[in-house]
């Protein structure tokens, strides 16, 4: 029978309301990456509004299932034994006429017409996947018996199973069969307020609990046997299920039954999203700290430059004090017959003067390079131990079942950038570097001072450079050197030399420290954009990923209250 034929005006707006948020629920899921065997459960459940009512009888093997439905039916329709004999699922169904096929039981029963009864494997069995077929066949269920032996109640397997099954939000009906191999009706109060006891704590309900013969019962509904029957304990737990199949009860039933899977799958995925949002939340700290790090190295490295750049500058300073010097001593009237000698004052400008500073700026300039090519080096080893911890932090460490497509590309992103890391720092050559570096310095002072480059090195431009000067200020002293003898003339000529020195030294300390400065901040932006570069992928992998979770964490709480108010009208009804 069809639950829509049945529904009243209130019943039927509440089962299109249900329907409207299964819907979305099932496109929320499939956003967060749902596994193939919950959309399984989901789906099912989702069917079973338009199926006929399902109650599942489950338990361990031998706790006597199949006994307890042939009882129920008042007919032996299914096999018994000390053996698992229920090898897979059996559905019990009304037919015209009994008959056995491929797990399928049809019989002309009164008590089939409103009701398919399902026999299921052992939740103990050896072929474990019996166990599997139970599992996943559970969420169909309106309503569950769960059998349990009375000379055995309540094992560890047994407990397992219920907890599985209440993870589901299914109404729940212990029964205790097999009362008849205890003594007295003490010892069977015994087993009832124990199985009770368990049921609450797993629960969180206190359970109904109906302990029962069913082979009693069987005998004395064959019988007619109402002594036997009432000694059986069996009419008792008919008259519950009666009233569970009662029309206003299975439509309530009915209608809870997706809104308990919905409501497991929803905890469950919410679960999965904050222990995914929880790993992002360390990747983007560690990113955080990245950007940190980088940020703190380029201060740093500014800093340090400038005091790396103040030994040059000093060395240029040194030269310009010795100018001054060289131009106080030589410019005198006690020495006019050596000022008109031009490639004299020249080489003694050179060897007094300029002296070893082509060394000095040379060794110096090639002190701040190493160091600019070691610092680099030592950033990527800081980036590749933060990647290494990451990528190591949760190995052998379960954050819940997670979807394979999200631990998959953070698992592969994470490899990739650190391969990348390592690469960089294992292949990092130092002489190459830093001879790529000295190249471009020397490149870019030649470039600035209009020379030429050739095989000459940096110390060979700085060179070519305070001798173009010294053959500038010296040009001063040109032809007619005799004419410029005199008291007086000869300090401006001394003054004007020293301005003529002062603003050549001061020429070229622009350009060798405007070149220096330049080729600093395109190294240190060239260095900082290749690390960024390398981590980038899984920069933005991170944050879309928290923001596609963020979003499924909101429609997963949102679709968790829906359910709920549904769930409450539902129980009002």
């Amino acid at each position: 029978m069809s639950l829509a034929r049945i529904l009243s005006d209130k019943e039927e707006k509440l089962l299109r309301e249900e329907r409207s948020a299964l819907g979305e629920l099932r496109l929320v899921l499939e956003r967060v990456g749902i596994e193939e065997s919950d959309a399984s459960s989901f789906d099912a459940s989702h069917r079973q509004l338009d199926e006929l009512f399902l109650l599942v009888v489950a338990g361990e093997f031998n706790s006597g299932k199949s006994a307890f439905i042939n009882a129920l039916l008042g007919e032996a329709l299914l096999e018994e034994g000390v053996t698992p004999t229920t090898r897979r699922i059996t559905v019990v169904t009304h037919g015209e006429k009994t008959s056995r096929e491929n797990g399928l039981v049809r019989a002309p029963l009164d008590v089939l017409e409103n009701v398919n009864i399902v026999d299921t494997p052992g939740t103990n069995a050896i072929e474990r996947e019996h166990e599997r077929i139970t599992r996943d066949f559970l969420p169909r269920a309106d309503v569950v018996l769960f059998v349990t032996s009375a000379d055995r109640p309540f094992t560890e397997s047994e407990r397992a199973f219920l907890e599985s099954i209440r993870n589901w939000g299914k109404k729940i009906v212990l029964v205790v069969n097999k009362i008849d191999v205890l003594e007295d009706s003490r010892q069977i109060d015994e087993v009832e307020g124990f199985v009770s006891a368990q049921g609450a704590k797993l629960l969180g309900d206190s359970p109904e609990v109906f302990p029962v013969s069913a082979r009693l019962a069987l005998r004395a509904k064959q019988a007619k046997n109402d002594e036997l029957l009432t000694a059986s304990r069996f009419e008792v737990l008919e008259s519950h299920i009666a009233r569970t199949l009662d029309e206003r009860e299975r439509v309530r039933l009915k209608l809870l039954n997706p809104l308990g899977v919905a409501s497991a799958l929803v905890d469950k995925y919410l679960g999965v999203v904050s222990a995914e949002l929880g790993l992002l939340k360390d990747d983007l700290e560690m990113l955080s700290d990245i950007e940190r790090q980088l940020t703190l190295y380029r201060e740093d490295q500014t800093r340090d430059f400038g005091y790396r750049l103040a030994d040059i500058d000093n060395t240029l300073l040194d030269f310009e004090k010795r100018g001054a010097h060289f131009f106080e001593e030589t410019l005198r009237l006690t020495r006019v017959f050596e000022i008109v000698n031009k490639a004299r004052v020249k080489a003694d400008f050179e060897k007094k003067v300029v002296a070893d500073l082509p060394q000095t700026v040379e060794r110096r300039t090639e002190a701040v390079i190493d160091w600019m090519v070691e610092s680099e080096l030592r950033q990527w080893k800081a980036v590749m131990t933060h990647l290494e911890k990451r990528r190591t932090a949760r190995e052998g460490r379960l954050i819940g079942h997670l979807p394979t497509t999200f631990e998959q590309d953070r698992k592969r992103l994470l490899d990739s950038v650190g391969a990348a890391a390592r690469r960089a720092v294992e292949g990092y050559d130092r002489e190459r570097e830093s001879t790529r570096l000295a190249d471009s310095v020397q490149a870019a002072v030649a470039s600035t001072a209009l020379l030429e480059v050739g095989a000459v090195g940096l110390g060979t431009l700085v060179s070519l450079i305070a001798t173009s000067t010294a053959a500038d200020v010296t040009g001063i002293l040109a032809a007619g050197a005799l004419s410029i003898v005199g008291l007086l003339v000869l300090p401006a000529k001394r003054r004007r030399a020293r301005r003529e020195l002062n603003a050549k030294v001061a020429e070229v300390r622009e350009q060798l420290m405007g070149s220096l400065r330049q080729q600093f901040e395109r190294e240190m932006t060239a260095s900082l954009s290749r690390i960024e570069d390398a981590v980038a992928p899984y920069t933005r992998f991170v944050r879309s990923e928290r923001d596609r979770l963020g979003k499924a964490r909101t429609e997963l709480e949102d679709s968790r209250s829906e359910l709920g108010g549904l769930k409450q009208e539902i129980d009002g009804l």
